[in-house]
């Protein structure tokens, strides 16, 4: 099985790979026709950058008027030695947990956190300071999105 990590890209599939950003849902012949290149060749190398997990899905960005006033906010996390594992098991579970990422830094990780309320966000993030081996949380709301380029998935 192929490796991200040794697949190289050409300026076509950064090319390729910006414009599915920016729409992901774009027609092929449309992408073909902003590269200057033929549909197969489009197809092909969507098939490529797949199979090499270089993209690795599709998804849907929801506005933030659809999320009902709810508050999305960042929340650093360190954990006691030999607790990562643990630590990342428990916040797993948590399904307003929607991202998590292990990070360098004063932090061991960086979670993303969706709420509906306050008061579902203060709950919160009492659990993940309560899980064992999580020794110091740093938390920050997201006031507003000023560059929003995809992901998280």
């Amino acid at each position: 099985m192929s490796d991200s990590r040794f697949i190289t890209l050409d300026e076509i599939d950064r090319q390729l790979i910006a414009l599915l950003q920016i729409n992901a849902r774009e027609s092929v012949a449309t992408l073909a026709r902003q590269l200057g290149i033929a549909r197969t060749t489009v197809n092909s190398r969507l098939e490529r950058l797949e199979k090499n997990k270089v993209i690795s899905g599709y998804g849907v960005r929801l506005g933030q008027q659809v999320m009902g006033g709810g508050l999305q906010a960042y929340v650093g996390i360190k954990v006691q030695p030999r607790s990562g594992k643990e630590v990342v098991r428990r916040l797993s579970a948590m399904g307003q947990v929607q991202q998590l990422c292990a990070v360098s830094g004063e932090f061991d990780y960086v979670a993303w956190l969706s709420t509906d309320s306050p008061e579902q966000l203060d709950q919160l993030l009492d659990q993940i300071g309560s899980v064992d081996g999580v020794e110091k949380t740093t938390t920050s709301i997201i006031l507003s999105s000023k560059v929003d380029r995809g992901q998280p998935t």
